[in-house]
């Protein structure tokens, strides 16, 4: 803290100053806010009232700040949504810090898969910075057609909320389980919204680092919705690099696990993992062993499954391509993929459009069907205090600026009142 006086300090009014900073300091129970008043209410030191009134100016603000940081955005955004503005119907989902469940807004009706996070949890894991990285990429997926979108996002004391679409086609991972592999023209069709959907987050200079079949949903209608931002990066443009270890070790690209700077051609080498698992029923270089898995992945030939075509076996070796300079994406992007012969039959501009039909319909009866999710899971009773409207107080840590509603869900909400 600096203090700016008028007139210059004597020996006396220092002497003071340093006794009662002294003083202070040696009463470990005193906190800031005390020896500041201490330190305003003597006259010693701050005989100029003009310092007086510099400090206590200061220690209001200071009171502000922390009120307005513990109450004011919590308040405000309990104002606007909460969580007992949806009913929750079944639990759809798991993850590290809470869960997923269906859920019908009260008044608009729609339904929605709520993401409920443990502010604790996170907390302790240190994974503040990812919960918002996560939150600003569900953002922008509200702009592309194969992308997972944010309605609503807010919190209470204890957990977060992100209120998202809610896909029920199924998870290419059940699909592929069930049926062991997809013919080419299939694979060919999810492997290029992947790609769309990959190729604007690059645009954005986002890399999504966390490309697997548990993450690529289908909606209704058999289209791909990629979901699961939490392991993204911002601020990776083309050409740029980034360098934490991240990702799922069957898809891991090579440079990752080498620890070396990579790029968004990462984001390549999955989407070819993913395809080869789509055309194969296994990835690429799998093993029940990981740390064998993991050999293969730095320096096992890469071994296609008979019957390829040539256009599949070109596009795999030239996404599973470890020499990053001559992996196919890493020049330009997806543009380069658009162009590659296996997607010869693609109309990119339709796709994108959601104009060309899919090779397969899940058979959902409406939209709130959970015929395609595990029963493991909606088998599961919903907690009871989510319906009951109740949330046991807790210690109150706000996440800034994460509150959020979609522009087009307020214009519903005023249509309904």
């Amino acid at each position: 803290m600096t203090l700016t006086q008028e007139r210059p300090m004597t020996y006396a009014k220092m002497k003071g100053l340093v006794t009662v900073i002294s003083d202070v300091l040696k009463e470990k129970k005193v906190g800031f806010m005390d020896f500041l008043h201490k330190l305003v209410s003597t006259q010693k030191p701050c005989q100029h009232l003009g310092t007086q009134k510099l400090l206590q100016r200061q220690s209001k603000l200071r009171r502000q700040k922390e009120e307005e940081a513990t109450s004011g955005p919590m308040n405000s955004e309990a104002s606007q949504v909460k969580p007992s503005d949806f009913d929750y119907l079944k639990v759809i989902g798991k993850g590290s810090f809470g869960k997923v469940l269906l859920a019908r807004h009260r008044k608009q009706g729609g339904y929605y898969a709520v993401k409920i996070l443990d502010k604790q949890m996170i907390i302790k894991r240190k994974e503040q910075r990812h919960v918002m990285v996560e939150r600003n990429v569900l953002l922008k997926g509200l702009n592309h057609p194969f992308l997972v979108g944010l309605h609503f996002s807010f919190q209470t004391p204890k957990t977060l909320y992100f209120v998202l679409d809610f896909v029920n086609g199924g998870e290419l991972f059940y699909h592929l389980q069930r049926e062991g592999s997809f013919p080419e023209p299939r694979a060919a069709f999810y492997a290029a919204e992947i790609a769309a959907a990959l190729g604007y987050l690059h645009s954005l200079s986002i890399v999504y680092r966390d490309l697997k079949p548990e993450n690529i949903l289908l909606d209704g209608q058999g289209h791909v919705m990629l979901t699961d931002f939490g392991l993204c990066k911002e601020g990776v443009a083309v050409g740029g690099i980034t360098h934490t270890f991240c990702g799922t070790p069957e898809y891991l690209a090579p440079e990752v696990l080498l620890g070396q700077p990579y790029s968004l051609a990462v984001d390549w080498w999955g989407l070819g993992a993913v395809l080869f698992e789509m055309l194969s029923g296994l990835p690429p270089f799998y093993s029940r062993s990981r740390l064998e898995m993991l050999e293969n992945i730095l320096y096992s030939p890469l071994r296609l499954p008979s019957g390829l075509s040539e256009g599949a076996i070109a596009l795999l070796k030239g996404l599973l391509e470890r020499n990053i300079s001559r992996r196919l994406g890493q020049r330009l992007d997806v543009e380069e993929l658009k162009e590659h012969c296996f997607f010869a039959s693609i109309n990119w501009d339709d796709l994108v459009a959601r104009k060309v039909r899919p090779p397969f319909i899940p058979k959902v009866t409406g939209p709130d069907d959970v015929c395609y999710i595990a029963p493991e899971f909606w088998l599961q009773p919903v907690p009871a205090s989510l319906n009951e409207r109740v949330e046991a107080a807790a210690a109150s840590v706000t996440f800034p600026e994460f509150s959020y509603m979609n522009p087009a869900e307020n214009v519903a909400a005023e249509a309904v009142s």
